[in-house]
């Protein structure tokens, strides 16, 4: 009898640890979910405030407003359907994403840019065009450089292509989003990005032709100091992650778009400026 009221109190001690414990699991649950929807909530509310201020004629800032104005629409649909706190993250990173074409728009009307918002998981180790360079590539031209234009009204905050790393800057075109449509395909997409960020591609004085065929000899030389070549040719190359070689950069890893109204996916990468 003894034994099995012994029992039977150790039962029920574990039962009330157990159900402790999915309390307290419980509660963080929530705390985390409730902390990740505040804070997705707060990045596209100022978004959302950026937009109804600004406004411009110039071609850069429309564009840069038109491409911040998607990003609010594709935030406000992912708070709406988030349930988790990494859905909330998403739906944030996608509000940050639109909060860096407003700083592009600001530059591009001449103004302060404003504060600083927290890094893009998908533009880390990217970096951004220091000078103006211009390729031509399948007989178009295609120009990128730190500062917006007439020639150059395409802001893009950092990501990837096909595994190439497009820093961020001012493009003719959006070639990332447009090489399909425009009939170049992959393929084409991936030249222009080899043409535009490969070291010997873009040296001015370069053709195409002429660069690819020594991108495309030993890499070794050209891997030696991706940022002591960065300086040459108007990027800092920073830690790529791997050798600059063939015109191919071996990156990290390039985790998968979950981030709606994004160009790329996150991802966590090396550092560097180009």
């Amino acid at each position: 009898m003894e034994l099995l009221l012994c029992l039977a109190v150790v039962v029920v001690g574990v039962l009330g640890a157990a159900a402790i414990i999915r309390a307290q699991a419980t509660a963080r649950q929530r705390t985390a979910l409730g902390d990740a929807r505040a804070e997705a909530q707060r990045w596209y509310e100022r978004l959302g405030g950026q937009l109804m201020t600004l406004h411009g004629d110039e071609p850069a800032v429309r564009q840069a407003l038109s491409d911040a104005g998607e990003r609010y629409n594709a935030a406000g649909s992912q708070l709406e359907q988030a349930r988790t706190p990494h859905q909330f993250a998403l739906a944030r990173e996608t509000a940050l994403e639109g909060l860096a074409y407003i700083r592009a728009a600001r530059t591009a009307l001449g103004i302060d840019p404003g504060p600083e918002v927290p890094a893009l998981a998908a533009a880390r180790g990217v970096g951004q065009l220091t000078k103006e360079r211009e390729v031509d590539v399948q007989g178009q031209t295609f120009r990128a450089g730190p500062q917006p234009g007439r020639e150059t009204p395409y802001y893009y905050p950092g990501g990837r292509y096909q595994g190439r790393p497009v820093p961020a800057g001012w493009y003719s075109t959006p070639w990332w989003k447009t090489a399909l449509g425009a009939g170049a395909g992959v393929l084409g997409g991936i030249l222009i990005a080899d043409a535009l960020f490969s070291p010997a591609f873009a040296d001015p004085g370069y053709g195409y032709d002429e660069g690819h065929q020594e991108g495309s000899g030993d890499g070794a030389d050209q891997g030696a100091d991706a940022g002591d070549q960065g300086g040459d040719q108007g990027y800092d190359g920073g830690d790529q992650g791997g050798d600059v070689g063939g015109g191919d950069y071996a990156g990290g890893d390039f985790g998968g778009g979950g981030f709606g109204g994004g160009d790329f996916g996150g991802g966590d990468f090396g550092g560097g400026d180009w």
